[in-house]
């Protein structure tokens, strides 16, 4: 295993050091550089290159083409003498150890718990963000953590696995790929709770390090994506159908808001587009909006939630949840096939699992997709 570049960062007195390979990765031989520059969270950003004098991110599909200083559309990204750098690396916002239900991933690992970390930014605009204390918050300073102390903590906690989380997981990139290796090799899984913005580069070498799950947040159709989040949900689904090509476990959320994506078009886009790209038995969360930010519709009612979940149901999806709606019979798992109640969850939480230890329905033997049902064994 390479030599951790955050160990460097944060105890070398020297500005620039040499990391012989970095994180190892197919068809890449450029050694990564770290950069301290008086803060251990600047380091050189994996994906770039230089285009007329300028250097244009490749981490996410902003794809930023920054003259010497400038920073990106996200903030957390810097052309600094014709070299970018991330100024986020290890930099820690939030930490929290979660049930896994409630990124949500209900069909990953029901009932483990996630050492749940967030960083500062996000490469969306929309007004509604729930977590805006965060993703709409300038970087400047604030807790390091190492790779190394993130995954004792994980161990310490009694956590199964990691997740990066709550502001946009992808600008955290360098950080992601030196834990994903680190909690492997002690037996747990990661990860992402995402908008889905990454550049295919960027996800590949995510899955390569050791991605396992992926919550991606469909805002909704090209129109509402366009106008809210000053984004192309294109790039989103080609997201999906890759993660899911590669072998990580996928599922999706709409945050249904009114006035936005509550729609029957729209709504039935998002399913027609699961249904047809990722597979009828690709679980799809339909979530509560309440007031945030900038934004000031009245929350969601639960009727609207119910009726977006029927249109999956109707389009054929197997697997529909009602998100932030507590105690709602949305939030269990029934088999597709004969109905039975197979996952009971209450807040958030697991309280019974039926699904036999190969993923199948006791009563029917329907096949029930996931990963890792009873990883207790």
């Amino acid at each position: 295993m390479s030599v951790s570049r955050c160990r460097l960062l944060t105890y070398s007195n020297c500005d620039t050091i040499p990391v012989g390979g970095g994180y190892p990765s197919k068809g890449r031989s450029k050694a990564w550089s770290v950069v301290t520059m008086g803060s251990p969270f600047i380091c050189e950003a994996l994906l770039q290159e230089t285009v007329n004098g300028k250097v244009r991110c490749l981490t996410c599909e902003r794809r930023c083409l920054l003259s010497d200083r400038q920073v990106g559309w996200c903030r957390t990204r810097q052309n600094r003498s014709g070299t970018i750098y991330t100024l986020i690396y290890g930099l820690v916002s939030s930490l929290s150890c979660n049930p896994i239900e409630k990124k949500p991933l209900h069909h990953f690992y029901p009932g483990s718990a996630a050492l749940t970390v967030g960083s500062l930014s996000c490469n969306f605009a929309c007004p509604w963000c729930q977590n805006y204390r965060i993703s709409k918050a300038k970087p400047d300073g604030g807790r390091y953590m190492s790779p190394q102390e993130f995954i004792s903590t994980a161990i310490d906690l009694g956590c199964q696995g990691t997740s990066i989380s709550f502001n946009e997981p992808t600008l955290s990139l360098e950080w992601a790929l030196e834990v994903f290796p680190l909690a492997r090799q002690v037996g747990l899984y990661n990860t992402f709770v995402s908008n889905g913005y990454m550049t295919l580069a960027a996800l590949d070498l995510l899955v390569e390090a050791g991605l396992d799950g992926i919550n991606v947040d469909v805002k909704g159709d090209a129109k509402a994506v366009h106008r809210h989040c000053q984004a192309n949900v294109e790039a989103v689904w080609r997201n999906c159908r890759r993660a899911r090509e590669l072998g990580v476990w996928v599922e999706l959320t709409t945050l249904v808001i009114p006035g936005v994506n509550d729609d029957e078009m729209c709504l039935g886009g998002i399913a027609h587009r699961i249904m047809a790209e990722l597979g009828p038995e690709t679980p799809w969360h339909v979530s509560r909006y309440h007031p945030a930010y900038q934004f000031t519709a009245p929350p969601t009612p639960a009727a609207a939630l119910e009726r977006a979940r029927k249109i999956g149901q109707q389009m054929g999806l197997h697997f529909v949840y009602l998100g932030n709606v507590p105690g709602h019979p949305g939030e269990n798992t029934f088999c597709p096939n004969c109905g039975a109640t197979l996952v009971k969850r209450g807040v958030l939480r697991l309280h019974r699992n039926d699904v036999t230890p190969d993923g199948r329905c006791p009563h029917c033997g329907q096949e029930v997709a996931g990963k890792a049902w009873h990883w207790t064994g």
